[in-house]
C-alpha cells in the first residue's frame, strides 16, 4: 500500500476527469481508479507520499470547483494494510493498468457458433401449406 491514498469525490463525470487531472499534474501521485458510485457520484482515488497526495487532493478540489459539485474529499496517512484489500475486491475500474488495485480483467467468452439454415423451413412451409388446404 502507498504511503497515503487520497479521496475527491464529485457529483458528476466531468467534475472528477477535471480532479483527477489536476491531481496528477500537482503532485507526484499515482492516479488508482476513478470508480461510479451511482448514476451522480464519481470517486477519484491517488496514491503517493503523504504531502504529495495532500497537494494533489488540495488541487483536486480547487479543479472540481471550477466546473462541477464537490461533494467530499480524504487523505488517509499511511493507510492499514486492510484498506488496500477493500480498493482490490471492488472489481471496479482501474484508470492505471499497473496499480497495485487493478485486478486483470477475464477474456469475453466466445461467441456460440451460428447454426446452418436447412431446406427443413421451406418443407414445413409446404406441410402448412397442406393442412390448410386439407381444413
Amino acid at each position: 500500500m502507498a504511503k497515503a491514498l487520497g479521496m475527491i469525490e464529485t457529483r458528476g463525470l466531468v467534475g472528477s476527469i477535471e480532479a483527477a487531472d489536476a491531481m496528477v499534474k500537482a503532485a507526484n501521485v499515482t492516479l488508482v481508479k476513478q470508480e461510479k458510485i451511482d448514476a451522480a457520484l464519481v470517486t477519484v482515488l491517488v496514491e503517493g507520499d503523504v504531502s504529495a497526495v495532500q497537494a494533489a487532493v488540495d488541487a483536486g478540489k480547487e479543479a472540481v470547483n471550477r466546473v462541477g459539485e464537490l461533494v467530499g474529499y480524504h487523505v488517509i496517512p499511511h493507510p492499514d494494510e486492510g484498506t488496500g484489500s477493500i480498493l482490490q475486491k471492488d472489481g471496479k475500474e482501474s484508470v492505471n493498468p499497473e496499480s497495485k488495485a487493478s485486478e486483470p480483467k477475464p477474456k469475453p467468452k466466445a461467441a456460440p457458433a451460428r447454426r446452418k439454415k436447412t431446406s427443413s423451413t421451406s418443407s414445413a412451409k409446404e406441410e402448412t401449406k397442406q393442412e390448410s388446404e386439407a381444413n
